[in-house]
């Protein structure tokens, strides 16, 4: 072979050398990344391809799959009372992906999880259609429902756990959507879309509230305040405080009051003060133990954590609460829920769900089982404790004050009867010197002879209630005492 075709072959090898090796480089190390880019149209193709698994409430499906004509994607997803579901579901859009549910089980739902390998052999030797499995979820109907209906025009958000195993029974919003509206790709869907994000409607009825929106947790951040101070061994309940009305901030010339201004709350024990919710005894209470106790108490019930707190395996991932690393006089109100205090929604009925359940911590789950298309039970969850942030004895005497609030206090419109009750108020301020409406809280359980079944956070940011007239024990805790009663039902 002469120099130039030895030259000519050379590099031509060298051509088919780097063609081989691109392409191995493409199917064993691009492979997973070019399989899961939005740009990659086959992959959603496949996902649409056939009916998505269903997302399980109660034993009844509460989605769906409808055959669609005109594209490439043969199926889209349905949705049963979409708004009442949505902070569960999220949505699954053929035009603008997943969220919540319908993304975290995606796998699943399509039947492409590695788990369900043997159902896809069988399906593909037999001819049959691929399967997606089912998500089932630990929500309660009832519940849901009450909770939605209880928020009726209002703006705000209800979370309820079973404090005994963690389960969340509801997970409501408003104002909401409809995953529906733009399951598919066509121009309504997109207008349908467009029309829900926050710069097009203020109202962000797509923020998960519950899950998602963090508010100043007002007096109802209170019970942690109590247990730092019972744990300390500090404090009694029924032990007067010595604390003036009103309170001086420290390091301030400013005065703290009480709403109302009861006559109770000068050296009132940490009874009396939940029972009339006297910030004075829980401003000074919080200063006195000092900013490192209160955060360090905080964590126990969840504060300051990466929230993978919000699940077994993820299905809920929750906004972080956060107590904040602060100086005395912001410590001090820090420890009456204001100041840099920040909480979601399920993150309060967490601090209900460790006092019911006699001071155990349960992880937050939503997902009971993940089923395959021949209904065999891919994973169960089973309950985690986690954590300890009150012992028994502190827990339950948590639980005597509680039920006095419900019983004799500023909780009494939560109140159920032939049922312990135990539960506290919040109105916590909002926007620079309060100059907007307040937001009303309660968060409550109650308990029956087994227990615990259920422990409800409710937040209202907004109604047409006129201010002065705004307080959880008005206008939160009717809901919670609805969402409490539709869970009692049942276990009857």
């Amino acid at each position: 072979m002469n120099k130039p075709l030895r030259r000519i072959a050379i590099f031509c090898g060298l051509l088919v050398l780097a063609l081989l090796i691109r392409d191995n480089w493409v199917q064993l190390v691009q492979a997973e990344d070019l399989k899961t880019d939005s740009k990659n149209r086959r992959v959603d193709i496949a996902r649409y391809a056939q009916p998505r698994g269903n997302i399980i409430v109660d034993g009844k499906s509460i989605t769906g799959s409808t055959v669609v004509n005109g594209n490439d994607f043969k199926y889209k997803r349905t949705y049963k009372n979409g708004k009442l579901w949505a902070p569960v579901t999220g949505f699954a859009s053929q035009g603008f992906g997943a969220t919540q549910l319908e993304s975290l089980y995606d796998p699943i739902l399509t039947g492409d999880d590695d788990r369900l390998f043997f159902n896809r052999t069988i399906d593909m030797l037999t001819g049959k259609q691929q399967k997606g499995g089912n998500v089932v979820t630990t929500l309660n109907s009832k519940a849901q429902k009450a909770a939605w209906d209880g928020l009726g025009d209002a703006k705000g958000a209800v979370a309820a756990i079973d404090p005994r195993s963690g389960a969340i029974l509801a997970l409501a919003n408003k104002p909401s959507y409809d995953p529906s509206k733009f399951a598919g790709v066509g121009k309504k869907d997109s207008d349908a879309f467009n029309s829900l994000q926050k710069k097009n409607d203020p109202e962000d009825p797509m923020l998960n509230r519950a899950l998602r929106q963090t508010y100043p947790p007002g007096s109802t951040f209170k019970i942690v305040t109590a247990a730092a101070g019972l744990e300390s061994g500090e404090y009694d309940l029924d032990k007067k405080t010595q604390t003036e009305d009103p309170y001086r901030l420290p390091q301030t010339t400013n005065d703290l009051g009480n709403d109302g201004n009861h006559p109770a709350c000068k050296n009132a024990s940490v009874r009396v003060a939940l029972q009339w919710s006297c910030n004075t005894v829980f401003a000074k209470m919080s200063h006195e133990l000092g900013n490192e106790k209160m955060m360090e108490e905080a964590e126990k019930f969840g504060f300051n954590r990466d929230q993978d707190s919000g699940s077994q395996d993820t299905p809920v991932r929750p906004a972080p609460s956060l107590y904040p690393k602060d100086n005395q006089p912001q410590n001090a109100l820090a420890g009456i829920g204001q100041a840099s205090n920040q909480a979601t929604p399920l993150q309060m009925a967490m601090v209900a769900s460790a006092v019911a359940n006699d001071g155990k911590l349960m992880k937050p789950y939503m997902v009971d089982q993940l089923v395959a298309p021949n209904l065999n039970v891919v994973e169960q969850t089973k309950p985690k404790e986690l954590s300890q942030p009150v012992s028994s004895e502190n827990a339950q005497k948590l639980q005597q004050a509680m039920e006095t609030v419900v019983n004799d206090g500023t909780g009494s419109t939560g109140k159920i009867p032939g049922v312990t009750v135990g539960g506290k108020t919040g109105t916590a301020q909002h926007g620079e010197n309060n100059e907007e409406n307040p937001y009303a809280w309660f968060i409550s359980y109650a308990k029956t002879d087994d227990g615990s079944p259920v422990a409800v956070a409710v937040v209202v940011e907004s109604s047409d209630t006129l201010r002065d007239d705004i307080a959880g024990g008005k206008l939160a805790a009717p809901i919670a005492k609805s969402v409490m009663e539709a869970v009692l039902d049942g276990k009857q």
